[in-house]
This record gives structure tokens, C-alpha cells and sequence, in this order.
């Protein structure tokens, strides 16, 4: 089994490479579920109904966030009422959205997924560990497959719940910075590692916003609108291979595409 999940979608340019490219990836990388964090995708900023029912359509099966998550109040009603996107599962109960969800590939096999927030540096927020053992606790145990997407700033959260859970899901892969880490890796006891698979967008950019806008507040604290940037657009993610009877990974692979293929960014480029 083969599942690839795409790092934060940043904005309109993030949005459409996604729509345009998610069942060609698919069929060419013999893809069975595709996961994406869309917490910016909303001009960088949150997720609206519109948007989940644009990559719903175009092929992401599970669509993950993080911090943002409420940012458009619109999407409360999709988050109580539909099955394919999961808020942080350590957030208050009381908290709109699902902690967790299965996914079925094509095939019919069953993929757990979640998300979790982590707390360096992040908002305050329930612990991620005794969260993720409160998913794995309610999941079925047929379901041998699961994926974690830790929406973290610190490597050293994501390193720690990563070894945490190493055994007990197929892969812990981290999003929220926006920059690919090459540390990807199998962990002794078959959970694949990544501390952040990337960013979806423009990468002419600060993580994906307009570089005049970032540098000008940053060097005068005159506030300014970060709009989402242009340029140098491209699918980042990370490929995690599985056996599916025992949920172990076996490989992890990132992608780091550009958008359109033959743009000038192919040279730069890998994956």
C-alpha cells in the first residue's frame, strides 16, 4: 500500500496544483490514498467549504489542519458534518470536528487518520501524547494502517512523539513549518518519520508569502497584508510505503514537484 501526503496547501497557487495534478500523481505513482493539510488554503489562511469540496473532487481522500482551523468560521458545519477532515485530536471535545476518521482506498482497505497539534511555541492546546493514545485507544483494531499528521513547531515535539509512537502507527509525518526536513526515515519498530514534509504553493517566497510584504514588517513593524505569493510553485509531500497487513512502513520517499512539469523549478527540484 502506498500513501502520500501532501504538506500544507498554501493559498490559490497551492490549491491548484493539487486540483490539476492529484489523480495524474495517483495513477503515476501508484498512489492508494492521498492526504493533504489544508489549513492555509483559504488565501493562506484557514479552509472554506468551497475549497474542501474543490480537493475532495479532485482526488484527496482525508484533508487534515492544524492552528487555522477555525479561521473561516464556515467550515464548522463540513467539519461536524462530513467524515473526510479531521480537526487537531487534541482539542477540547467540546471542539467542532472529528479527532479522527477511517479512510477506504479503492481497494477497501481501512486507513485511520489524524492529526494533532503540538505545544512549543504553538497555541495552548490538550498533550498530544495522551491524545494520540486516546485515538489508537478508540480505532478499531482491524484498522492496522494509520497515518498521524503532528501540525508542530518544534523538531524536538515531533521527534518525541514520533519515537513515542513508533510500533503503533504507520507513520508520523509533520507539517506547520512549511520547509522540507530530509530526515525522513523508518524507526525500528516500522513507523515512518518525517519532521515536516513541506509546503504546497509558492516557494518564490517566506513560507509561502509575498517576500516585500514579510521583510517590509519585519524591518519597520509597519503592519501589512502577507499575501499569499506567485512564484515557483510546487507540490511538496512525502510517500510512505506500507504493508498493509501489519500496518509497518516499509519506505518513505518525499516529493518535491514542480508546477507546471518543465517549469524552471524542475532543476531545482528533487524527489
Amino acid at each position: 500500500m502506498r500513501l502520500l501526503l501532501i504538506g500544507d496547501i498554501v493559498g490559490k497557487p497551492g490549491r491548484r496544483v493539487v486540483c490539476e495534478t492529484a489523480e495524474r500523481l495517483r495513477a503515476e505513482l501508484d498512489l492508494d490514498l492521498i492526504i493533504a493539510n489544508a489549513e492555509n488554503a483559504a488565501e493562506g489562511s484557514g479552509i472554506t467549504p468551497k475549497i474542501y469540496g474543490q480537493l475532495i473532487e479532485a482526488g484527496v481522500d482525508c484533508i487534515t489542519l492544524g492552528d487555522h482551523i477555525y479561521r473561516r468560521r464556515e467550515i464548522i458545519q463540513i467539519l461536524e458534518t462530513q467524515d473526510k477532515i479531521v480537526k487537531p485530536a487534541n482539542f477540547p471535545a467540546a471542539a467542532p470536528g472529528r479527532p479522527w476518521t477511517i479512510c477506504r482506498t479503492r481497494k477497501g482497505v481501512p486507513v485511520g487518520v489524524f492529526c494533532l497539534l503540538g505545544r512549543v511555541y504553538m497555541r495552548p492546546v490538550n498533550c498530544p501524547f495522551a491524545a494520540a493514545d486516546q485515538v489508537l485507544c478508540e480505532m478499531p483494531s482491524h484498522v492496522r494502517v494509520r497515518l498521524l499528521d503532528f501540525h508542530a513547531e518544534a523538531t524536538s515535539d515531533k521527534q518525541s512523539l514520533g519515537r513515542y509512537l513508533d510500533g503503533r502507527v504507520s507513520a508520523v509525518l509533520g507539517t506547520h513549518t512549511h520547509v522540507p526536513t530530509a530526515d525522513e526515515q523508518v524507526f525500528p519498530g516500522g513507523t515512518a518519520f518525517q519532521c515536516d514534509v513541506g509546503m504546497t504553493g509558492p516557494h518564490e517566497s517566506i513560507i509561502g508569502r509575498s517576500i516585500e510584504s514579510v521583510l517590509t514588517t519585519t524591518l519597520t513593524l509597519r503592519p501589512k497584508m502577507f499575501r499569499v505569493a506567485k512564484s515557483d510553485i510546487r507540490l511538496c509531500g512525502t510517500i510512505v510505503d506500507i504493508d498493509a497487513q501489519t500496518g509497518r512502513a516499509t519506505a518513505i520517499q518525499r516529493l518535491n514537484l514542480p508546477y507546471p512539469p518543465g517549469s524552471p523549478a524542475e532543476a531545482r527540484a528533487s524527489g
